[in-house]
C-alpha cells in the first residue's frame, strides 16, 4: 500500500493490478485506475520480489526469458516502480547477448468507483475507454480519469483498453516506459507531507538495536504520508486516521497522534488544534464546547462510546503540552478560547457523583474516560494559570473530588491485590473485566518543570496495575490485548475485545516508565518492536492478540488500517520515552528522565524539536542521558 494522501495505490504482491478486490490507484477515495497488467512478448513476467521503498513507493521485480534457446535462466528483468501519486515507471533490462525487439502491452481499465463501494463489493464492470492524447480516458457520472504514456504507444486499442509498444532493447541495455494516471480536473497530486515545510521533523535514531532506527524512520514516513490539509484553511495540516479505510479526519485519533508526535515539533499539533477548533459546538445547549465525533464500538461488555468525548478532553491536554514543548505564545492565545469551552463543557456535564458518563446522558461511567477527564482538568487548570485566565480552582477541586470517589468506587479487591473496574453501570454495579484501557490510568500528562500530573491511583494500586499490565492475560508478547485472555468475550481478533492496539501499548509503556516500572515497560516495548519487525516496521493500528511463541509472528487483522496515524505516532512515543524528555519551553528548561535499565542498549535520537529548535539526546547502556544539541539558552532541569 503506497500512501501520500490524497493519493493511494493498493497492489497485490506480484504488482499486476487486476481490478479484483481493492487493486488500483486512488485519488481522494475514488479509484482512478483498477487494472494495469503488463505483458512482454505475450507473457506476464514471473514475480520474484515486491517491497515498499518508502511510504509512497513500491518496487516490483519480475523476470522472463525472451530469447532462444530456452532454458531456466531469465534474460529480461521487468522492474516496476509504483508511487501513490499515480505514476508507474516500467523498466526492461536485458542480459541477452544480442539486441531484441520486444512487444510490450499494458492492459488498462477502471470503474471510477469510490472506496466504500469497492469495499462493499458493489462495483460494476470496467467503463468503456476512449483514446486520449498519448493514452486512454474513461468517463462516468462521477468524473473522468485518464492515463498518459511516455513515450507515446505505437498503438492504442480503446475497445480492449490496451496500449502497445515495440521496444528495442540493446544487448545488456534497458528501456523505460512511464504511465501517469490522473483524475481529470484535479491537477497533479501535491501531498501535504511531501512539501519542504512538513510539520513533522525528520528525526533519526541510532544505537545498539537496529530496530529503533527502522521503526522511527518508517513511522515518520507514514506520518508524513497521512498528512492532509484542512480545506477551510490549507495551511493547517492534520493526520488522517489511516489507509485505506479512514483517509479523513477522525478528531480523537488526530489529537492523540499529534500529542504523541510533539517531540517532532509543535506545528502538527497547532494545525490539528486549529482544524478541530473550527468544528467545536458554539451554540448554547448541552453540547456547548464539545468537539463532535462519531460513536465507536467498545467491545462486548459496553455500549459504543463517543469519540467526541475523548476529543473534547484531549483538546486542552494537547494545547497545554504543546505549549510546554514550545508552541509560540501567540498560537496558544489563539487556541485558548476553544480549550476554555472544552473545559466548560467538562465542568457542566459531570453528574452529581463527580463522574463523566459516556456517552451522555445516561451512559456508563468508563474507567478510561475518568482518567482522560482527570488529566484534562489538571492540565487545563495549569494552562489557565499560565495564561492568566480564571477557572483553574474549580477544575482542581473537581479533580480532587474525582480522585476521592474513584478510590472508593473503581477498585475491585481480590486476594491478588485487586484491579480497577472497567466501568460502573447505570445501576452502580462495577464491571470487573480487565482490558488495555486501564493503561490510560497511568497517562497523567506533563506539567511545568518536568513534572507529571498526579493520577487517579495511589502508589500501591499503581503497583498492582503495573503487575496486571505485564501479566500474561494482557501482555501477549507482541503488546497489550484489548481484553484479557481470560475474560468472557475475549477474541484475539476483536478490535476492542482482544486484539493488540499499538496506541494503548505505547500509552502503557510511557505510563509505566513514568511511574518507575521499567521492567514491565521494557517487556511491552520489546514486544511491539518485535511485532514491528514482522510488519516491515509499518505498524498497523491493531493485530491479533495471539500468544507469542518461539519463531512465531503476529497475525495481521484483516480490517486494520496500515499505515495508521496512532500506530505510526506510537512508534515515536515508544522511542522518545527511552530518553524521558520533559520540556518546559516557556521556562527555558528541559528535564531528562531516561529509562535506567536501557532496554535497547545505547540509543541516540537526533533531529527532535524542543522550543522550536533542534534537540538531540543520547542514552548510554547505563541509562545515563546526555543532551547533544539544544537551543541556545535552554537549561537542563534537575
Amino acid at each position: 500500500m503506497c500512501v501520500a494522501l490524497p493519493g493511494l495505490a493498493i497492489s497485490p504482491p506480484g504488482g499486476q493490478l487486476t481490478g479484483r478486490g481493492l487493486d488500483g490507484y486512488y485519488r481522494a477515495g475514488r479509484r482512478v485506475l483498477s487494472r494495469c497488467q503488463v505483458r512482454v512478448a505475450g507473457r506476464e513476467p514471473l514475480p520474484v520480489q515486491s517491497r515498499l521503498t518508502s511510504a509512497d513507493r513500491a518496487h516490483f521485480v519480475g523476470t522472463l526469458r525472451a530469447s532462444p534457446p530456452g532454458g531456466p535462466d531469465p534474460d529480461v528483468v521487468v522492474e516496476r516502480i509504483r508511487t501513490a501519486d499515480g505514476t508507474e515507471r516500467i523498466t526492461l533490462r536485458s542480459s541477452a547477448p544480442r539486441p531484441m525487439r520486444l512487444p510490450v502491452e499494458v492492459a488498462l481499465g477502471t470503474d471510477l468507483a469510490d472506496l466504500g463501494t469497492i469495499a462493499a463489493g458493489a462495483t460494476g464492470p470496467d467503463l468503456p475507454a476512449s483514446v486520449h492524447d498519448s493514452g486512454l480516458r474513461w468517463s462516468a457520472s462521477t468524473g473522468r480519469s485518464s492515463v498518459t504514456a511516455t513515450p507515446p504507444p505505437t498503438d492504442s486499442l480503446a475497445s480492449a483498453g490496451l496500449l502497445r509498444w515495440e521496444v528495442d532493447l540493446p544487448a545488456g541495455g534497458s528501456a523505460t516506459l512511464e504511465l501517469r494516471a490522473r483524475l481529470d480536473g484535479t491537477g497533479p497530486v501535491r501531498p501535504a507531507g511531501r512539501t519542504a515545510t512538513s510539520p513533522v521533523a525528520h528525526a533519526r535514531a541510532d544505537g545498539d538495536d537496529p530496530r529503533a532506527e527502522a521503526l522511527l524512520r518508517t513511522s515518520i514516513e507514514d506520518l508524513r504520508a497521512l498528512l492532509v490539509r484542512d480545506p477551510a484553511r490549507p495551511t493547517d495540516q492534520h493526520l488522517a486516521a489511516g489507509a485505506p479505510w479512514r483517509c479523513g479526519l477522525a478528531p480523537a485519533e488526530a489529537l492523540a497522534a499529534a500529542r504523541m508526535t510533539l517531540p517532532l515539533g509543535t506545528r502538527l499539533a497547532a494545525g490539528t488544534l486549529r482544524t478541530l477548533a473550527r468544528t467545536q459546538v458554539t451554540a448554547r445547549g448541552p453540547r456547548y464546547g464539545m468537539i463532535p465525533g462519531p460513536r465507536r464500538d467498545a467491545g462486548p461488555h459496553l455500549p459504543p462510546g463517543c469519540t467526541g468525548t475523548e476529543a473534547t478532553l484531549l483538546f486542552p491536554v494537547l494545547l497545554a503540552e504543546a505549549r510546554r514543548w514550545g508552541l509560540p505564545e501567540g498560537e496558544t492565545e489563539e487556541l485558548l478560547p476553544t480549550a476554555e469551552r472544552c473545559l466548560t463543557w467538562l465542568t457542566t456535564i459531570v453528574d452529581e457523583s463527580a463522574y463523566l458518563c459516556d456517552p451522555q446522558p445516561g451512559g456508563p461511567v468508563r474507567c478510561e474516560t475518568q482518567a482522560q477527564a482527570h488529566r484534562a482538568a489538571l492540565l487545563g487548570a495549569d494552562l489557565l494559570d499560565a495564561c492568566g485566565r480564571p477557572g483553574s480552582m474549580g477544575l482542581r477541586h473537581w479533580a480532587q473530588t474525582l480522585r476521592t470517589a474513584f478510590h472508593t468506587d473503581f477498585w475491585i479487591d481480590d486476594p491478588s491485590g485487586g484491579r480497577p473496574a472497567a466501568a460502573r453501570l447505570a445501576d452502580g454495579r462495577p464491571l470487573p473485566y480487565l482490558g488495555a484501557g486501564a493503561a490510560h490510568l497511568l497517562d497523567t500528562g506533563l506539567l511545568g518543570a518536568g513534572t507529571v500530573a498526579p493520577g487517579l491511583l495511589d502508589n500501591v494500586r499503581t503497583q498492582h496495575l503495573a503487575r496486571l499490565l505485564a501479566g500474561p492475560a494482557l501482555d501477549s508478547g507482541w503488546g497489550l490485548r484489548g481484553l484479557g485472555a481470560e475474560e468472557n468475550g475475549h477474541n484475539p481478533f476483536g478490535h476492542r475485545s482482544g486484539a493488540v492496539r499499538v496506541h494503548e501499548t505505547a500509552v502503557a509503556v510511557a505510563g509505566l516508565t513514568a511511574a518507575g516500572y521499567e521492567r514491565e515497560a521494557g517487556s511491552l516495548l520489546n514486544g511491539v518492536l518485535s511485532a514491528a519487525a514482522a510488519f516491515g516496521y509499518r505498524l498497523p493500528e491493531m493485530y491479533a492478540g495471539e500468544r507469542r511463541t518461539d519463531g512465531g509472528v503476529p497475525l495481521p487483522h484483516p480490517a486494520a488500517c496500515r499505515p495508521a496515524a496512532t500506530a505510526a505516532a506510537a512508534g515515536v512515543l515508544l522511542l522518545t520515552t527511552l530518553a524521558g524528555i520533559r520540556p518546559d519551553a516557556p521556562a527555558g528548561t528541559v528535564t531528562l528522565r531516561p529509562v535506567r535499565s536501557a532496554p535497547l542498549g545505547e540509543i541516540g535520537l537526533t533531529g527532535l524539536r524542543v522550543g522550536g529548535a533542534p534537540f538531540s539526546v543520547r542514552v548510554s547502556r547505563l541509562g545515563l542521558a546526555m543532551v547533544e544539541e539544544a537551543a541556545d539558552g535552554l537549561q537542563l532541569g534537575v
